[in-house]
């Protein structure tokens, strides 16, 4: 094949190959725009917001605020709740630790089932009712921000994809560029693999004494 040739198409490749990425790019970089805009909106639409910071250094077990939250709650201290990663620690830190004091460490399933084996109108099943209320929308608020932290986290994953898209795009485009300068320079006749000239070749003696190309 001529070197010529050889060049024009992996340059034409590498060009082509950076055309893809840079689609690839915009199209993630959309998706990561998409859902983190959709993810914020809808969690600025709870208006919930984080205690401020009096409440927690003022954190105390038992309290609504505990020692244990504090590594992951108190650089929130009064912002409102609209990123992924501030749902995340409101619901696994915050709520959680809540849910579990509440219901002793059961999970909403096991409190409705409690309570259904109380005799109904009696005062241990309306407080089991009321626990069992109490732990059903806690634990669908917590399921809420979970989903959107799961989808917050998808964009962030797609945004890291996209600028790793347009730098392999950028880099295939400079290889193409170097490539298309080689194709100008290398000469018309040049062959892959160069061929050497019958009167180059040196030859050596077999074990039997013919004369074989080296």
């Amino acid at each position: 094949m001529r070197r010529k040739s050889f060049d024009a198409i992996v340059s034409a490749g590498g060009l082509l190959m950076a055309v893809v990425l840079v689609a690839a790019g915009a199209l993630l970089f959309w998706a990561y725009s998409y859902t983190n805009g959709t993810v914020t909106s809808q969690l600025a639409s709870q208006k919930i917001t984080f205690p401020s910071k009096a409440a927690f250094e003022q954190a105390k077990v038992g309290t609504e605020i505990e020692p244990v939250m504090l590594p992951y709650l108190e650089k929130y201290a009064g912002e409102p709740l609209t990123t992924g990663a501030q749902a995340e620690a409101y619901a696994d830190h915050f709520i959680f630790y809540h849910l579990q004091e509440i219901g002793g460490g059961q999970t909403y399933a096991q409190l409705s089932a409690d309570a259904l084996a109380l005799p109904p109108g009696t005062p241990a099943y309306t407080a089991a009712e009321a626990k069992v209320q109490t732990v059903f929308q806690g634990t669908t608020l917590r399921g809420m921000l979970l989903n959107a932290y799961g989808w917050w986290k998808m964009g962030q994953i797609a945004l890291i994809s996209a600028i790793a898209a347009f730098i392999a795009a950028a880099i295939a485009s400079v290889l193409s560029v170097l490539g298309l300068r080689h194709f100008r320079k290398v000469p018309l006749t040049e062959e892959i693999p160069r061929l050497v000239p019958a009167d180059q070749v040196i030859t050596t003696k077999s074990p039997v004494g013919a004369a074989v190309p080296s």
